[in-house]
C-alpha cells in the first residue's frame, strides 16, 4: 500500500465515522510565541483544548506535517542512526472536541488498524497510564478494560508517566494516553522473546504506531493540574512508521517516501545506498533532513541567522556536512533532490509544488555559502596554533571554536584529527557547549504566573477596526518576567488595540483606571487572547478602565499597511505573477515589503513602481472590507493568501479596486487611499537568493524625506555655483577626484622606493645576519610594512625594525625572517618595547606592529629592540 494509498484510507475511514476533513497548517508556528514549530498534531487545536475558541466542528481528522528538533520532543540525534526517527514527519490524527472518549477512540482505533489495514492482531501491544503519586493522578482501568475486549492480558501493558502521560510541553493541555505497539519481528524471534519484554526499550521492531491521547487536564507554570473544560480525544499516528509496517519493511527509510530521495542521493554521490554503513546513515539523514527543510521554506519560513530561521539554517548544514565528510560531495547538491520531493507531494502539499524552484534556489545559495565556511575551518585546522594542543590533544575549546564558527560537528573534528594522529578532548567540547546552551538559555529565559481572574465570564473581543477607546473590563492578569524585568499582562473584556501580526507592529497608547493612565508597552496575539502588557496594574482591578489607542500612531500605521498593499499589485503588475510576499513590517514610520523576485530592481522599475502605488493613491480609492467570509468564497474572488498563515473557516477580506488588489488581512487600514498622501522608496536591496527588500515611506515621513533631499540637492548646487547640469557637474568632480588619487599613488610609490633605495645604505651585518633598524617618514602608515617586507623579501635573514610619526602618534613595524624566530620573536619583542612609546603592541611571531602617543619614545624603543637582538645572536648565547 503505496503512502498515498494510506493517507486517503485514513482520511476515508474517519470521515465515515461523521469526522470533518481539515487541512494540515503550515509547519512554520506563528500562532504560539513558546514554539517555533508545530511539533505534534495538536498544536493547531491548542486554543480549542483550553477553551479559548469556541468548538465548530466537534469530530475532526487531520494529516499534520510536524517538525521535532527541539526542546523536550526532539528526535534530530536518533535521526538516521536509528531507522525509524524523523525531524519531519506526517502525524495522522482523528479528533473529539468534548464528544467521544476512551470508548470510541480505541474501538475505531483496533478496527481501522485491523479490518482496514489489515494488521495481524496477534502481533498488537497497548499500554495505559500507570498513575502517579506526585500529581494524584490513578491508573487507568478504564482504557485497560476496554483494550480487553480486544487484547489478552499479557497484551495490554502498563506504563508510568514518563511514557504514557503525554505533554506538550511545562505547560498547557495534557492527559494519559494509551500507545499501540506493533511487533515486527520474524517469527522465530517472537517466540525465543515475547515483545511485552521489548515495549517501549527502543527495539527497532518493536515499534510504537499510534497515540491515543485522552486530554482532559491543563498543566498550569506552577505545575498544578487544572481540569480543561471538556475531555478531548488527540490520536497521532506516524505515517512513516505506519508506511513501513504496510509496505513490509523493517526501515522507514526502505519507504515509498524516502527511496526516491535516496535514489538520487546515490546517483549524484556515485555510491551505493548499504544498510548498517555511514554511508547509508548519511543518506538518511540528508534525504530526512532536506524534507524539513524544503516543508518549512514552503510554509514561510528560510533559513535565516536566528530563532526558528536558525533551526532549518543548523538542519541543512548537518546534511550538508554527512553529503561533505561521508559522501565526499564537496559541491553544492542538496537543492538537486527538492524536484523530486515536489513530485511525491504533488496533490497533497501543493506549497511544495507551486514554489519548487524558490526553494531550491534558496537551499543552493546556503550550500554554497556554507562550503565557503567550510574551507574556511578546514584551513583553521590545518593551521592549528601548536600551544592548543597538550601532549597530542587538541583542546576543547579549540574544538568548539571549529564547531561554533565554522559550523564544524564534533565528528569531523575528532576524523580530521585522527588523520594527523591526534586526540580531542571531548570533555572540554561538551563543557564549552554547555556554557554556551547555559547562556543562550539565560537570555531567553521567560517566566509568567498562572492567569488570575478578575471577571471570569467577559468573552474577550477585539473592537478595534470600529473604535479607538473603549471603556472595558479587565478579564484576567498575570506577572510576565523577561531578560528586561517584570512586567504585567491583562486580557480585557474588549480592546480596541490591536495586536501585532501580519507584519503590522502592535498598537500603542494607555489604559485609564481612573486618575491612573498606565502606557501599554506592547500587545500580543496568544492562544486566541489579546494580551496587553503594562508596566503595572491598575489600582482597582475590578473597577471599569478605558483601554486609548493612540490615534496618530495607528493612522500613520494604516496608511503604511495599506501602501503595502498597493505596493505588492504594483510589483505583480509590473514585473509579474511570480512575485509572491515573504515577509513584511509595517511600523507607523516606514514600511518593508520581502518578495520573491530573481534579480535587482532598476532605477527605471522602482521609479515606475512608485508611479502606479502614487497614481492609486490619487484615485482616492475607497476601502472595501469584508469580514467573516468563507475562505473558499475569499479565495474564489481571488483574494491573495501568505504562504504559512494560519487562516480559519472565515476570513476577512480587504480590497483597494476589485481589479487591482484583494488580500485576505487582519491589520489596519485607511478608509480611502487618498489618506496616504505620498509614496515613496527608499531603499531596494537583496536579502537572499531569491528574495527583494523594499523599504519606503509614506505620509508626512515621505515628505519629510522627499523635503531632506531637495534640500541636500540645493546645498550641492550651491557649493559648485549653480551649474546647469548638477548631474553632469558631479560627475566630473569625481572623475577628476579619481585621477588625482591616481597621481597621488604614484608618488607615494616613489617615495617609497626612494625609502627603501636609502635605507639599503644603513643595512648593518652581524655575522651572516643583516639588521635594520631606523626612523623613516614615508607617505602613509603602511608603507611602513611595505618597506619592512621588501626587506625581508630579499634577505633569508633579516631583523627590520622601522619606526614612523604619523599625526602626533609613533608607529613600529618589525618584521623578522624565519630562520630567526627561535630566538627572536616579534609579537613578544613589539610588546616589550611598546610602552616606550606609550602605547600597546601584538601580531605573529614573524611580524608585529605597535601604536602610542608618545613619539619622543622611539629612540628608546629601537634601542630596546637592538639590545635584544645582539643578546640573541649566536655569538653571545
Amino acid at each position: 500500500m503505496q503512502s498515498k494509498s494510506i493517507r486517503e484510507k485514513f482520511l476515508q475511514f474517519f470521515i465515515q465515522k461523521k469526522h470533518l476533513h481539515q487541512s494540515g497548517v503550515g509547519i512554520v508556528n506563528k500562532e504560539d510565541p513558546s514554539l517555533f514549530f508545530v511539533n505534534a498534531g495538536m498544536n493547531p487545536f491548542k486554543d480549542i483544548l483550553l477553551g479559548n475558541q469556541p468548538i465548530i466542528a466537534p469530530r475532526v481528522v487531520t494529516v499534520q506535517p510536524c517538525l521535532r528538533v527541539s526542546g523536550k520532543h526532539n528526535d534530530l540525534e536518533e535521526v538516521g542512526v536509528d531507522t525509524y526517527h524523523h525531524t519531519l514527519f506526517e502525524m495522522l490524527g482523528n479528533w473529539s472536541f468534548g464528544d467521544y472518549f476512551k470508548k470510541e477512540a480505541i474501538d475505531w482505533a483496533w478496527e481501522l488498524l485491523t479490518a482496514v489495514y489489515h494488521l495481524p492482531k496477534e502481533r498488537i501491544y497497548a499500554t495505559i497510564f500507570g498513575g502517579d503519586v506526585q500529581d494524584g493522578l490513578p491508573k487507568d482501568d478504564e482504557a485497560a478494560a476496554l483494550w480487553g475486549q480486544y487484547l489478552p492480558a499479557d497484551h495490554i501493558l502498563s506504563f508510568a508517566k514518563a511514557d504514557n502521560f503525554w505533554e506538550m510541553g511545562a505547560q498547557g493541555p495534557c492527559g494519559p494516553c494509551s500507545e499501540i505497539h506493533l511487533d515486527i519481528r520474524s517469527d522465530a524471534e517472537c517466540k525465543a522473546l515475547p515483545a511485552a519484554q521489548l515495549v517501549n526499550t527502543g527495539h527497532p521492531q518493536v515499534i510504537e504506531i499510534w497515540n491515543l491521547v485522552f486530554m482532559q487536564y491543563n498543566r498550569q507554570a506552577s505545575g498544578k493540574l487544572v481540569d480543561l473544560p471538556h475531555k478531548h480525544i488527540d490520536t497521532g499516528m506516524g505515517l512513516e512508521r505506519l508506511a513501513m509496517v504496510l509496505q513490509g519493511k523493517t526501515s522507514n527509510y526502505d519507504t515509498d517516501i524516502f527511496i526516491p530521495l535516496i535514489e538520487k542521493i546515490e546517483q549524484i554521490a556515485g555510491k551505493s545506498y548499504q544498510k548498517s554503513t555511514t554511508i547509508a546513515v548519511a543518506m538518511r539523514v540528508i534525504a530526512d533532513h532536506l524534507r524539513a527543510v524544503a516543508f518549512a521554506i514552503a510554509d514561510g519560513q528560510p533559513p535565516a541567522q536566528a530563532k526558528a530561521g536558525y533551526v532549518i539554517r543548523r538542519i541543512l548544514r548537518r546534511a550538508m556536512r554527512y553529503g561533505y565528510s561521508h559522501l565526499a560531495i564537496k559541491e553544492p547538491f542538496i537543492h538537486q533532490l527538492v524536484p523530486v520531493l515536489a513530485a511525491q507531494m504533488e496533490g497533497v502539499y501543493p506549497n511544495l509544488t507551486n514554489q519548487q524552484g524558490y526553494i531550491a534556489q534558496l537551499i543552493q545559495a546556503e550550500e554554497t555559502a556554507f562550503l565557503k565556511t567550510l574551507g574556511t575551518g578546514l584551513h583553521r585546522f590545518n593551521h592549528l596554533d601548536p600551544s592548543k594542543s597538550y601532549q597530542g590533544v587538541i583542546a576543547g575549546s579549540v574544538a568548539f571554536e571549529l564547531y561554533d564558527t565554522y559550523g564544524f560537528p564534533l565528528d569531523l573534528t575528532l576524523l580530521m584529527a585522527k588523520e594527523k594522529g591526534l586526540m580531542v578532548d571531548e570533555a572540554g567540547f561538551e563543557q564549552a557547549l554547555q556554557a554556551q546552551k547555559a547562556r543562550a538559555k539565560k537570555d531567553a529565559t521567560i517566566s509568567q504566573g498562572d492567569w488570575q481572574m478578575v471577571h471570569p465570564s467577559a468573552e474577550p473581543s477585539f473592537v478595534g477596526y470600529d473604535q479607538l477607546e473603549v471603556t472595558t473590563t479587565i478579564v484576567q492578569w498575570r506577572t510576565f518576567t523577561n531578560k528586561t524585568g517584570m512586567v504585567y499582562q491583562l486580557v480585557l473584556s474588549a480592546t480596541p488595540f490591536y495586536p501585532a501580526g501580519g507584519g503590522q507592529v502592535a498598537d500603542t497608547g494607555v489604559i485609564r483606571s481612573g486618575a491612573e493612565s498606565i502606557p501599554v508597552v506592547d500587545v500580543q496575539k496568544e492562544h486566541g487572547l489579546i494580551v496587553h502588557t503594562v508596566d503595572q496594574l491598575p489600582a482597582q482591578l475590578a473597577l471599569p478602565v478605558v483601554a486609548q489607542v493612540d490615534p496618530l500612531q495607528r493612522t500613520l500605521a494604516a496608511n503604511n499597511h495599506t501602501a503595502t498593499h498597493l505596493l505588492q499589485a504594483a510589483l505583480q503588475q509590473l514585473l509579474g505573477s511570480h512575485v509572491v510576499q515573504k515577509g513584511s513590517l509595517v511600523t507607523p514610520n516606514l514600511l518593508r515589503f520581502d518578495f520573491a523576485h530573481p534579480t535587482k530592481l532598476s532605477t527605471i522599475q522602482i521609479e515606475a513602481i512608485e508611479a502606479i502605488v502614487n497614481q492609486k493613491i490619487r484615485a482616492n480609492i475607497p476601502c472595501l472590507e469584508q469580514r467573516s467570509l468563507p475562505l473558499a468564497e475569499a479565495k474564489s474572488m481571488g483574494a491573495q493568501a501568505l504562504f504559512g498563515e494560519k487562516y480559519g473557516a472565515t476570513v476577512r477580506v480587504i480590497t483597494f479596486d476589485p481589479t487591482y488588489s484583494i488580500e485576505l488581512c487582519g491589520g489596519t487600514h485607511v478608509a480611502h487611499t487618498g489618506q496616504i498622501g505620498f509614496f515613496k522608496i527608499i531603499h531596494e536591496s537583496a536579502i537572499g537568493t531569491g528574495i527583494r527588500r523594499i523599504e519606503a515611506l509614506t505620509a508626512r515621513s515621505a515628505d519629510h524625506f522627499v523635503t531632506q533631499q531637495s534640500a541636500a540637492l540645493t546645498t550641492v548646487a550651491n557649493l559648485l555655483k549653480h551649474p546647469k547640469d548638477l548631474v553632469q557637474a558631479v560627475e566630473k568632480l569625481v572623475y577628476e577626484k579619481k585621477q588625482l588619487q591616481r597621481q597621488l599613488m604614484g608618488y607615494e610609490t616613489k617615495a617609497v622606493q626612494q625609502i627603501i633605495q636609502q635605507l639599503s645604505h644603513q643595512l648593518e651585518q652581524v655575522g651572516d645576519l643583516y639588521l635594520l633598524i631606523q626612523t623613516v617618514q614615508p607617505p602613509h602608515p603602511h608603507a611602513l610594512q611595505q618597506i619592512a617586507l621588501h626587506y625581508k623579501g630579499k634577505y633569508p635573514q633579516i631583523f627590520v625594525l622601522l619606526a614612523a610619526i604619523f599625526e602626533q602618534q609613533a608607529h613600529l613595524v618589525l618584521s623578522v625572517s624565519d630562520p630567526l624566530l627561535p630566538y627572536n620573536d616579534a609579537h613578544q619583542i613589539i610588546q616589550s618595547i611598546a610602552p616606550f612609546i606609550g602605547g600597546k603592541g601584538g601580531g605573529q611571531p614573524f611580524f608585529a606592529t605597535a601604536k602610542g602617543n608618545q613619539p619622543a619614545g622611539i629612540a628608546a624603543a629601537l634601542q630596546a629592540a637592538r639590545k635584544t637582538f645582539i643578546m640573541s645572536h649566536p655569538s653571545n648565547r
